[in-house]
C-alpha cells in the first residue's frame, strides 16, 4: 500500500477545505504532476474520472499515518470502503507522474456519481480553470 496521495481539487494547499486541518499535520509534500484521468467543473468542487486519454494535474502529499489520513479523507469525499457503488468518490491507487518525471504510486479519489451536465476542464488543471473562470 502507498503511503502518497494525489490532490487535484479542493483538497490542495491554499484551499480553506474543512476537514483538510485535521490531516495537515500528517502530510508533506512532494511536488506536483498528473494523473490519467478527465476533470469536470462541479460548481463548488471538481471531479475526476479515469481517463487514458487526459491528464489531471495535482500535488502529490507523502501520509505521515496513511490509516488516519486515508480515514479523514474517505469521510470528506464520501468513500464507503464497504459500499463503493453508493459512494460519492472511490478511492484507487494510480500512477501520478511528477513534473520531473519519475512516476510513482499514489491513492486518487474519483467521481463516482453521474456528471449531468458539468463542464469539461479542458486544461485538466483546476488551479488554471479558477483563474480563467474568476
Amino acid at each position: 500500500m502507498t503511503d502518497l496521495v494525489f490532490f487535484y481539487g479542493t483538497l490542495m494547499s491554499g484551499f480553506e477545505r474543512p476537514g483538510r486541518s485535521r490531516i495537515d499535520a500528517k502530510l508533506t509534500p512532494e511536488g506536483r504532476g498528473w494523473i490519467h484521468a478527465t476533470l469536470f467543473d462541479l460548481g463548488i468542487f471538481p471531479a475526476a474520472v479515469p481517463a487514458f486519454d487526459s491528464r489531471v494535474r495535482g500535488e502529490v502529499h507523502r501520509m505521515l499515518d496513511p490509516d488516519v489520513v486515508l480515514a479523514v479523507l474517505d469521510e470528506i469525499e464520501g468513500f464507503r470502503s464497504g459500499d463503493a457503488d453508493s459512494s460519492l468518490y472511490t478511492r484507487t491507487e494510480t500512477s501520478v507522474t511528477f513534473d520531473d518525471g519519475h512516476v510513482a504510486t499514489a491513492w486518487a479519489y474519483f467521481y463516482n456519481a453521474p456528471l449531468g451536465r458539468a463542464q469539461r476542464i479542458e486544461s485538466g488543471d483546476y488551479l488554471e480553470h479558477l483563474k480563467v473562470k474568476g
